[in-house]
């Protein structure tokens, strides 16, 4: 299976993905170069179909295939990655976050309802990526992870742009987090995410600039910078 590794340097992260003849794909603009005996092949979404899913789902019509032997380093960030390692699964993932996977991964889509669309302001088709099988995919991150772990029933309420992605068989929903009108206003909350277990959810409860603050000032913020997903 191909290695994916997670580097720091200087602020920034970036990724090496290590093939032994094997293939990864990546997100249009995410390979920066390779070496080795790498072969690329550029694949395109094969129907109209799907081109407009992508296009609603953030993500890009055509990926990169990389086959052979070698190594893939793809495009440094400010913020990070995170590694999923899937196991006859399937995830959920928000707009924008897919940067790479392994080819044994299947690349679809998953459709919110009507009613979760509107009211997570996502207008009336409200798309994701969903990743499936067996592998590795790497997703982009604001900051370090926290992966939640939810027991049948249990429920985790959150802001949308803390959530990198969630198990499918994790149910979502929007809801007001206060009843009053008096009681968004003291709080400064309005629409929140109700995700309910069973299942995993993956955030980033704070951004790096805010976590490199936080060690350089000698303070440890509890942030794990991995998770098992």
């Amino acid at each position: 299976m191909a290695e994916f590794e997670v580097h720091r340097l200087e602020g920034t992260q970036y990724v090496d993905a290590h093939v032994d003849n094997e293939s990864i794909r990546a997100e249009a603009g995410a390979p920066s170069y390779y070496n080795g005996d790498i072969e690329i092949e550029s694949q395109l979404i094969p129907s109209p179909v799907k081109m407009m899913r992508s296009v609603l789902a953030d993500e890009a019509i055509f990926r990169p295939v990389f086959s052979g032997t070698g190594v893939v380093t793809l495009e440094s960030s400010r913020g990070g990655f995170h590694v999923l390692d899937l196991e006859a699964d399937s995830w959920i993932l928000e707009p924008g976050a897919y940067w790479a996977s392994e080819d044994s991964i299947d690349l679809g889509f998953h459709r919110e309802s009507l009613m979760t669309a509107i009211w997570a302001n996502e207008g009336l088709v409200y798309l994701q990526t969903r990743v499936s099988g067996t592998g590795k995919v790497v997703v982009t991150t604001r900051g370090p992870v926290n992966l939640v772990k939810l027991e049948e029933g249990q429920r985790v309420a959150t802001e949308g742009k803390f959530v990198i992605c969630r198990s499918h068989d994790v149910s979502y929903r929007i809801r007001r987090a206060t009843k009053n009108w008096l009681g968004r206003f003291t709080s400064g909350e309005g629409l929140v995410r109700v995700y309910e277990g069973p299942g995993k959810v993956l955030l980033n409860p704070a951004p790096y600039w805010r976590y490199r603050i936080f060690t350089e000032h000698g303070t440890d913020p509890e942030y794990p910078s991995r998770a098992m997903a």
